[in-house]
């Protein structure tokens, strides 16, 4: 299994990319939105470059990184089947079924942007943004303790985290209204 090395780095690096492309898509979809409610040209020019932009993150990177580090999760749980008796293993395959799920429906609201349908607020893509960061901390946590039980408190710390994101996400907005240009 001198291999095994080299499939949990690709897991790695496209695990790495792929979090990459859901960090930063939410943002594009932030500036979709806030460009739709400009007026002309500045709507149109804005949007075509967003667009183009979003598909380029969202076709090319996110979704390949996506399918690329499943299929060398899938192998190394082949080559290493008794990881899935393990507690701390199952609930760090909850949180990936559970960032398939984010993923999904960032596909969704992608799709709705591509198509100039603006159904969420660039406030609410904000918050958004942070799902992945959430799902993020919870699985390296996991995989570094390799613990089902201190995940409860990484769970904790990632709820203090999102308290805390989310004061900052208000102060940003207070910040934002005093000064639109920050």
């Amino acid at each position: 299994m001198e291999y095994y090395n080299y499939i949990k780095s690709l897991h790695l690096i496209f695990v790495t990319t792929w979090f990459a492309g859901l960090f930063y898509i939410p943002r594009l979809f932030v500036y979709q939105i806030e460009a739709f409610h400009k007026s002309s040209p500045e709507k149109e020019i804005l949007g075509k470059q967003l667009k183009l932009m979003a598909k380029r993150l969202w076709s090319i990177i996110t979704w390949p990184s996506a399918i690329l580090a499943t299929v060398f999760a899938v192998w190394l749980l082949i080559l290493q089947p008794q990881w899935l008796k393990q507690p701390w293993m199952l609930v760090k395959l909850g949180f990936v079924l559970l960032l398939f799920l984010y993923h999904i429906q960032t596909h969704i609201y992608y799709k709705q942007l591509q198509q100039d349908v603006v159904k969420k607020s660039s406030n609410f893509m904000r918050l958004w943004n942070e799902g992945a960061t959430f799902i993020l901390f919870a699985v390296v946590f996991l995989v570094i303790l390799k613990s089902a039980i201190n995940w409860v408190f990484g769970v904790v710390g990632i709820v203090v985290l999102g308290i805390l994101l989310m004061l900052g996400f208000k102060l940003y907005k207070s910040i934002r209204s005093k000064n639109p240009d920050a």
